[in-house]
């Protein structure tokens, strides 16, 4: 059984929703739960964020709704990135509604429609200025059309418009207002149709958290369900009455004495001043411990900080521990919530010059999930 682990906290989640809900106003919450709960685990994610008030999921990718649905978890659902090979009737068959941005995307979900005998639900992406998914205002129109056509047609059934923003983690920033008005003006087009859908949806963690225009009838977040700040401009965890929910630990697998002058790991990136004391930690980039923390990140071990020594391996890493008397099955906190001095997940973003999503999300599989707080 392995000494390592993710530890949950489903309460942290449920209240973190909780928290979101009430920044929401009147707008319904889709807890995004793709990327396997962006490491958090999908299916515990899910239903600790529908028992903290969310109504709708989020997910990317077509399994992950099935995933979803197999579980038998029947809340509302949203997959919005599906390819040309995805089976799109699969999908569909299981009540997930589905994102549309182009014309072969709607063709895909009048043929799922047609095969199952009733119309598909699905929302209608916009891209107002991610450049990413989304079908460009030039083809807005069109598509816009298409649709219509589809849902007159009996094939589908036109429920939501959204789009996605690109600068919400600076929420000063002139792209904010420029997107929203280029959703407001696909709206317009929706609208001079005989298409009449409830939900509009533009805000991801941060806007909600800080952007009450861009909320109209939904709202997304995503790395706030996990107690993570989207950004420093947008608060820190503590500001924003976040709870972090991944707490990553180990255990001491061994310590020596070593010589000054004595090089560590491979590369020798690291070599001791004097005589110190080296601490084994058994994770490694294979797990999520990524190789940027090399001489730049810390851990925990019994409540102090300790740096990485040397280069991070894909099983294992080292810490000089100095003259301290770690030995052998002393617990190792990688990174939690920061409340006893350990190192927080945005700790470990800084220090490499990424962002806190990355550093759940590649939490390895190999790492065993255990959850607290589960009903």
């Amino acid at each position: 059984m392995s000494v390592s682990a993710a530890r949950i906290n489903l309460d942290a989640i449920r209240a973190n929703v909780s928290a979101l809900d009430s920044r929401a106003g009147t707008a319904q919450v889709m807890a995004v739960v793709k990327a396997d709960g962006y490491g958090h685990g999908t299916l515990p994610a899910a239903r600790a964020a529908l028992d903290g008030g969310a109504t709708w999921l989020g997910v990317a990718m077509a399994d992950e709704a099935l995933e979803l649905r197999a579980a038998g978890i029947d809340a509302p659902t949203l997959a919005w990135l599906l390819g040309p090979n995805d089976d799109w009737a699969a999908v569909a068959r299981a009540d997930v509604d589905l994102s549309v941005n182009a014309g072969w995307a709607l063709d895909r979900v009048v043929a799922a429609a047609r095969g199952l005998g009733r119309p598909v639900r699905i929302h209608l992406k916009v891209d107002t200025g991610l450049g990413r998914a989304g079908a460009q205002p030039h083809d807005w129109p069109a598509l816009v059309d298409a649709a219509a056509k589809a849902q007159a047609d009996g094939m589908v059934d036109v429920v939501g418009v959204w789009s996605h923003l690109a600068y919400a983690d600076s929420p000063s920033h002139p792209t904010i207002e420029a997107q929203r008005l280029a959703f407001e003006a696909a709206l317009e087009v929706v609208a001079a149709t005989d298409l009449d859908p409830p939900l509009r949806h533009l805000a991801n963690s941060a806007a909600t958290l800080v952007l009450p225009a861009t909320h109209y009838d939904l709202v997304r977040p995503g790395v706030a369900i996990y107690g993570l700040s989207p950004g420093p401009d947008v608060g820190t965890t503590a500001d924003l009455g976040l709870i972090p929910a991944m707490t990553f630990t180990s255990q001491i697998a061994l310590t020596k004495r070593v010589p000054g002058g004595h090089g560590v790991s491979y590369g020798h990136r690291y070599t001791t001043e004097e005589e110190t004391t080296l601490a084994l930690v058994p994770l490694g980039y294979a797990d999520g411990v990524p190789r940027h923390l090399t001489n730049v990140g810390a851990v925990a071990v019994n409540g102090r900080r300790y740096p990485i020594a040397g280069s991070v391996c894909m099983d294992q890493f080292v810490l000089d521990v100095g003259d301290d008397p770690i030995t052998a099955g002393d617990d190792v906190v990688l990174f939690g919530p920061g409340t006893s001095g350990e190192p927080t997940a945005t700790d470990w973003a800084d220090a490499m010059g990424t962002i806190n999503y990355e550093i759940v999300t590649r939490v390895g599989a190999r790492v065993p999930r255990i959850y607290e707080g589960e009903r």
